[in-house]
């Protein structure tokens, strides 16, 4: 059985790590390749860098800032923002990223994902999906879970089914989904279980939740209710409210597979 990971994100604006609640009111939580530092020595196993405003300026991602966090880590670093064509990507890999995410670039050009696979393969290539809840009835008037896609950054909904866009985004050739609900992000009430699960029971390809980390019971949950293989948290480990080694022995203790 592959190990659990945790991973830590930094939401970098204007070359510094942010951090909100439902996507708004952000807050500085300190210098990327400091944190990044951090981390690597803490054991993370991986690290998510993600320029939070790139694609809504219409700009590429700071490569001095990616360089300089990817300098200072030996574990996976997936870099995101402002990705728009095949050579965004091959910029971001020579600047030391292993993999990207992509978010808004794939739903104005779905075939993108896939020219991006085959190009680079499909281990370098994550599609980010940012999602808010939506109510949706059936001819009896029970509740059906839904879920919609919103782009650049969370300022802009698509319309779109995001367990569809899942689905077709897996086919096109991802290597891994980031899944964000937006509902809970920041507000530490925990991941939207419900979500996560339903993402990873429709999906072959792993699923990251992200989203609502406030405890490691809630990591711990994600991972035994939800059966996502990996779990993206920020405010818990930016705030030093827990550390990396911390997570992963009470996770250890609880019978999940990490690597210590």
């Amino acid at each position: 059985m592959l190990a659990k990971r945790i991973i830590p994100c930094l939401d970098v604006k204007d070359g510094r790590v942010v951090k909100g609640i439902n996507f708004i009111a952000l807050r500085d939580a300190g210098d990327p390749v400091e944190n990044a530092k951090t981390y690597e020595e803490q054991g993370a196993d991986e690290l998510v860098f993600l320029d939070i405003t790139a694609s809504w300026e219409h700009r590429r991602i700071i490569r001095e800032v990616v360089e300089k966090t990817a300098g200072q880590v030996f574990m996976p670093l997936t870099v995101g923002g402002g990705i728009r064509n095949l050579e965004d990507i091959r910029f971001l890999l020579k600047a030391g990223a292993d993999k990207v995410s992509i978010n808004t670039a794939a739903v104005k050009d779905p075939s993108f994902v896939v020219r991006a696979a085959e190009k680079f393969g499909s281990q370098c290539i994550v599609v980010a999906i940012d999602v808010k809840r939506v109510r949706k009835t059936d001819e009896l008037n029970s509740n059906i879970p839904s879920w919609e896609v919103y782009i650049y950054g969370g300022r802009k909904a698509t319309g779109i089914d995001a367990l569809s866009w899942a689905k077709r985004m897996e086919a096109s050739g991802t290597g891994e989904i980031l899944l964000t609900s937006m509902d809970r992000d920041g507000t530490k009430r925990g991941y939207d279980i419900e979500l996560t699960k339903t993402f990873c029971d429709a999906l072959s390809i792993p699923v990251i939740a992200s989203g609502g980390a406030g405890n490691m019971e809630h990591i711990l949950e994600v991972f035994t209710l939800a059966k996502a293989q990996a779990a993206l948290a920020a405010s818990i480990f930016h705030y030093q409210e827990y550390s990396i080694p911390q997570v992963k022995e009470y996770l250890k203790k609880r019978g999940v597979n990490v690597r210590i």
